[in-house]
């Protein structure tokens, strides 16, 4: 049944809706966001428990306890700990690469099928968990399933999405995560006052939830137009589901815009290496520069290491995890990178290297990620509070760069977003431009 208003636009499809199938498929997939927010509140959380540590981390435990020379900023330095965070997101980079074949073959249904079942078998093996071995397997078996939904979940909502309405969807991913990282800080509050110490367990077996909604969402999530296009011999069944999708039978103007890329994606045999061409430059240099940025901002090792941090400044294990509770919010970036750091990278590349570009964009997350986690600790134990500083910097870097190099992609259809960067001041040099006849002119 469709509903919601018609889509207009000069760029853009004259025809389509807001379908309340498109609103449930894309509601069931972005609990892939819930997987990954709930693995980053998650972990600071557990690490700052005093059962986990002296079963898991002794030395820590004994440093954050009984030693009274060392400064509050390096109790908790130690790279064995930190591994127990980072470590999923090496796995995660690895697997990207993995998931971006999947999903370019089979499609984006089974990749981020993949991703659930993974992060399920990783959330049961760290609940389960006997020994430092055991806890770290099953961070990397989540790092596996984050890689695989990052890679497909947002590929996933922009091409579900009608243009107009592209990026309420895909920031629909970075509500989850949100959402994710929220539970997460609310159920490391609870748990740690089970009087037995084993509330941790509780806290990492809980990932399961999310795992377990998207796992079997997975098996009923239609596969997108654009995927059955690219892998199916039979355009009509492509043509079904784009009808069902946009609720009107006249899509033939984008089906044959899908039908073209798709045409050219399957020139390319070596996705990878073809990003290097001149073309894609600009895609390139967003599939990395996005993910960096995102990261050098901290908020992701002020999620992962709230907890810590307030220990550090002397509060108690159950007032640490009670703030990192009242600053889940990190309001600002809630509403600005946040969701544009998934929603921007998922809309620009063309479907021949949309795969791959998903997954470069993912891999430098996790890349950078990985050793902003690993670093942390110890930055904070030399640098202290500079270390604030030092990310507020790359804030101001980051302000500059999308200001006068990443170009507006609203109301742009997803299969004509090469058009964006032939118009742009910078880019146009390097792609060349559209002339007053609408011919492109190469440099």
């Amino acid at each position: 049944m469709a509903v919601g208003l018609a889509i207009t636009t000069e760029k853009g499809y004259c025809n389509g809706k807001m379908t309340l199938f498109v609103v449930i498929s894309c509601m069931v997939a972005a609990t892939g966001g819930v997987i990954f927010g709930y693995d980053i509140g998650i972990s600071g959380g557990v690490t700052s428990m005093e059962p986990f540590l002296k079963k898991f981390f002794p030395e820590v435990y004994t440093k954050m306890n009984e030693d009274t020379k060392i400064s509050n900023y390096c109790k908790f330095d130690s790279q064995l700990l930190t591994s127990f965070t980072s470590s999923l997101y090496i796995a995660g980079l690895v697997a990207s690469f993995f998931a971006s074949s999947v999903t370019r073959v089979f499609g984006r249904k089974p990749s981020i099928l993949l991703g659930g079942a993974a992060f399920l078998a990783g959330s049961a093996l760290g609940g389960a968990a006997l020994n430092v071995y055991m806890l770290i397997f099953g961070r990397i078996l989540l790092g596996i399933g984050v890689g695989f939904a990052n890679q497909s979940v947002p590929l996933y909502l922009s091409e579900m999405a009608p243009p107009n309405y592209r990026g309420a969807i895909n920031i629909g991913f970075q509500l989850c995560v949100g959402i994710g990282v929220l539970s997460a800080n609310l159920i490391n509050f609870g748990t740690e006052k089970i009087k037995a110490g084993w509330g941790w367990r509780i806290s990492l077996a809980m990932a399961a939830v999310p795992a377990s909604i998207l796992t079997l969402g997975a098996l009923f999530l239609p596969e997108t137009p654009n995927s059955l296009i690219q892998n199916s011999k039979d355009p009509e069944k492509a043509k079904l589901m784009l009808q069902r999708v946009r609720g009107t039978n006249d899509v033939q103007a984008e089906l044959d815009d899908l039908i073209i890329a798709s045409s050219i994606s399957k020139t390319i045999k070596h996705p990878f290496k073809n990003f290097l061409q001149r073309k894609y430059r600009p895609q390139l240099v967003m599939a990395i520069a996005i993910p960096f940025f995102q990261q050098v901002t901290g908020i992701n090792v002020i999620s992962f290491y709230a907890p810590v941090l307030f220990r550090t400044i002397g509060l108690g294990e159950s007032a640490s995890l009670l703030s990192s509770f009242m600053i889940t919010g990190v309001l600002g970036f809630a509403w600005s990178w946040g969701p544009l750091g998934w929603l921007v990278p998922s809309e620009i590349f063309p479907l021949e290297i949309r795969s791959a570009g998903q997954s470069i964009t993912v891999a430098v997350g996790f890349l950078f990620t990985f050793m902003v986690a690993q670093t942390f600790l110890t930055m904070l134990c030399h640098l202290k509070s500079g270390i604030f500083f030092f990310f507020g910097g790359w804030v101001l870097v980051m302000s500059a760069f999308v200001y006068f190099l990443l170009p507006e992609t609203k109301n742009m259809p997803i299969e004509k977003m090469n058009r964006v960067w032939r118009e742009h001041w910078f880019w146009k040099r390097i792609v060349g431009e559209v002339n007053e006849d609408g011919k492109m002119e190469v440099p």
